[in-house]
């Protein structure tokens, strides 16, 4: 009688992803061509001081989205994440102070857990599979929404220096209308439509295509504080791509035109990156996340 043969092995499922946003979760489970098979969000529970919430909300959608325990997860983080430690540093907006995430969620989840932040884990979706797609060297990601921060990828590996690499948005302005405000208080998209009186980045965006001058003027005015902080970031790391992401850069080249423009005038005779506008919108820190598990499994 010949021997049974032994039971066929079945390739493992590509890990979910999970980002925790300041007012939502959103979980993605992709396909091995990176389709997204399924997509779940709840709303992120606030404020949540001890983590615990968070923690809760992230079981739950893995869960939803057919996670066992032990099966590899990422998870992104807003604020400032120190993935090395494994520790939210520092959530304004959701309230916490040095939680240790990581233990947590693998109490909760098992063993397979990679932490990670939002911005640096959208840099690595849009370099791999979205915009920065093929790119060499140093690539940069700038979401430009509620607030503003840079993640640095450096041969595909995120520059973390403890969580805080990146802040871009928390320059101090130190002359001009604005002195005294940081960046992001001044040209995120939140503050742009702010300014504008707008509910939104692209109401101004419309309002400057008509021809609006107070809208114009608003617009002119994020620009230039945009790249007054961008400048900086390409003259120390040197990107070959620049990827701008957030509600802002919805405008397409709107955006894109003239910050090219302002940034060409403040680094003469310094290589420009190529500026690119994310592809991946609200689902870009998910599917990184889920890639940093692929690559830990």
């Amino acid at each position: 009688m010949p021997p049974t043969p032994p039971p066929a092995r079945t390739a493992p499922a590509p890990p979910i992803g999970i980002d925790v946003g300041g007012t939502t979760v959103k979980g993605l489970r992709p396909g091995a061509d990176g389709t997204v098979l399924d997509d779940q969000r709840v709303p992120t529970p606030r404020p949540d001081p001890t983590g615990r919430g968070v923690v809760s909300a992230v079981a739950d959608l893995a869960a939803r989205l057919g996670h066992r325990p032990g099966d590899p997860v990422g998870v992104a983080l807003p604020g400032v994440v120190d993935e090395t430690s494994g520790t939210g540093v520092l959530s304004t907006n959701l309230g916490w102070t040095d939680v240790p995430f990581a233990a947590l969620l693998t109490a909760a989840l098992g063993t397979g857990v990679v932490l990670s932040h939002d911005v640096r884990a959208g840099a690595v979706a849009e370099a791999r599979t979205g915009a920065a797609r093929g790119a060499d060297g140093v690539v940069a990601f700038v979401p430009v929404g509620t607030g503003i921060a840079a993640a640095v990828l450096v041969d595909g590996v995120p520059l973390v220096a403890g969580g805080w690499a990146g802040e871009i948005g928390q320059l101090v302005l130190t002359e001009g209308p604005f002195r005294g405000l940081r960046v992001e208080e001044v040209a995120s998209a939140a503050a742009t439509a702010r300014r504008a009186g707008t509910t939104g980045a692209h109401e101004v965006a419309a309002a400057v295509r008509g021809g609006d001058a107070a809208a114009q003027q608003v617009w002119r005015e994020t620009v230039d504080v945009l790249a007054h902080a961008l400048a900086g970031l390409v003259a120390t790391v040197a990107p070959s791509v620049l990827v701008v992401g957030g509600g802002l850069a919805l405008a397409g080249d709107l955006l894109l035109d003239p910050l090219r423009t302002a940034l060409a005038d403040r680094l003469p005779g310094v290589r420009q990156p190529r500026i690119v506008a994310a592809v991946h919108g609200d689902t870009a820190a998910a599917r990184g996340a889920a890639m940093l598990a692929e690559v830990s499994r």
